[in-house]
């Protein structure tokens, strides 16, 4: 960037920052520094700049950066909840692009501190990730990294499956009202009888890692709309050029447009809160930002009139011809839909029913059913790695063709 350049942006910051907080924004202090391609997509397939090595991180860069030289995806910036709040912004992003991203991360700062899915959020992961890493690296050095990335393939196939609650205080071996236990992984790490103690470690790690990312999991819609909005008011204030007004309205045109065939959280986003807005006032979005996830702004404020508005359908493939039609346009499917699509960050809903099965310490884990059945393939390639977690037989019960079915791994083959 030209040092003209980069002055004139220091301008166009302190004027959005000034411009949000006259808003009402209160966000964290705000840190913003520029990255070539290759770190920033470092960044985005690590998920934080801090992070432990891992082949399936390794891969995701790869993924990410051939399609950014081929023209087909950028990332324009990635902004992390902590305080102060990062962004790493691309470092040939345009004057205008980097307005627009600015305001933007002023957005999610202001999400991150303030939506209530948040407040339990380590505001210090950015470290605590780096003292991770080192340990995974001296465990490495120890028993041998081709031992110590065996056990994090492992840890990191049920990473997801924790309660979240968990980091409001709950405690990790809370029994739900049927007595099943949602934190599978921090279960694993507590009870399995046949870890080390370096082993117990890392899966505590992955936990506290999910931890962290889940509330970002659950409130994507909301926090990119939340954002869209902002840049949008922001960046309208400043005083553009008549060049500078075009470019912005493509931009912002590519950032929030419909997607074909998928939800835009932009989009979908954005458009509710304006539609909120136009009824409620900017006080509702406020109140908005402040209390609610994906689930209970879909359930509580999606309207006919949104869906129609937006075009929004369900749609299924046929078995048979394997084309797509639309089945449902009423708002009840929609709203179902879109629910179950963001339902426990979009993941299978899976706890530990049994810790003894048989009263030979086999585990036994049950798939609730949501309406969608699990994919085989997933539990061929997860129960072997949870086998190996546990020690003994692994089992899990889930529905198939709308009856219960239980897969069983006993450390040599699958069945079921």
């Amino acid at each position: 960037m030209l040092q003209q350049e980069s002055e004139t942006l220091e301008e166009s910051v302190e004027r959005l920052t000034d411009l949000a907080l006259s808003h009402g924004l209160d966000f964290f202090p705000m840190r913003y520094q520029f990255c070539p391609p290759e770190v920033l997509y470092s960044i985005g397939a690590y998920g934080m700049p801090t992070r432990f090595a891992h082949w399936s991180f390794g891969k995701a860069y790869h993924r990410m950066k051939s399609e950014y030289d081929y023209g087909l995806s950028r990332i324009y910036e990635l902004v992390i909840n902590s305080d102060p709040c990062y962004a790493f912004l691309l470092d040939s992003n345009t004057l205008l692009q980097n307005k627009l991203i600015v305001a933007h991360v002023l957005g999610h700062s202001d999400f991150f501190k303030n939506n209530a899915m948040f407040a339990g959020t380590d505001r210090q992961m950015l470290d605590r990730m780096a003292v991770f890493a080192e340990r995974i690296e001296t465990f490495g050095q120890r028993y041998g990294m081709d031992e110590v990335e065996k056990f994090l393939d492992a840890g990191i196939a049920i990473q997801e499956h924790v309660d979240p609650f968990t980091r409001f205080g709950r405690p990790g071996g809370f029994a739900e009202s049927d007595g099943t236990v949602k934190d599978v992984i921090g279960y694993i790490a507590g009870h399995s009888r046949y870890l080390e103690e370096w082993q117990r470690e890392i899966l505590y790690m992955l936990r506290a890692e999910m931890l962290y990312f889940w509330p970002q999991m659950e409130t994507k819609i909301l926090n990119e709309g939340w954002a869209s909005y902002w840049h949008l008011k922001l960046v309208r204030e400043l005083d553009l050029t008549g060049s500078e007004t075009v470019e912005f309205a493509k931009m912002n045109a590519g950032v929030i447009q419909p997607s074909p065939g998928r939800i835009n959280p932009y989009y979908l986003g954005l458009m509710m809160l304006r539609h909120i807005e136009k009824k409620e006032g900017i006080e509702a979005l406020f109140e908005i930002r402040e209390t609610e996830s994906d689930v209970s702004f879909i359930r509580n404020y999606l309207t006919q009139d949104m869906a129609r508005e937006m075009d929004l359908f369900v749609y299924q493939k046929d078995k048979k011809s394997g084309n797509y039609a639309v089945t449902a346009t009423e708002l009840g499917e929609i709203k179902n839909n879109l629910i179950r699509s963001r339902t426990n960050g979009g993941f299978p809903y899976v706890t530990v029913m049994d810790d003894d099965l048989h009263g030979r310490g086999e585990l036994l884990l049950d798939n609730r059913f949501d309406g969608l059945e699990l994919d085989r393939k997933y539990v061929e390639r997860t129960l072997p790695l949870v086998h190996l977690l546990w020690g003994r037989n692994v089992h899990l019960r889930t529905t198939v063709g709308g009856e219960t079915k239980t897969y069983t791994y006993d450390g040599t083959k699958l069945t079921g």
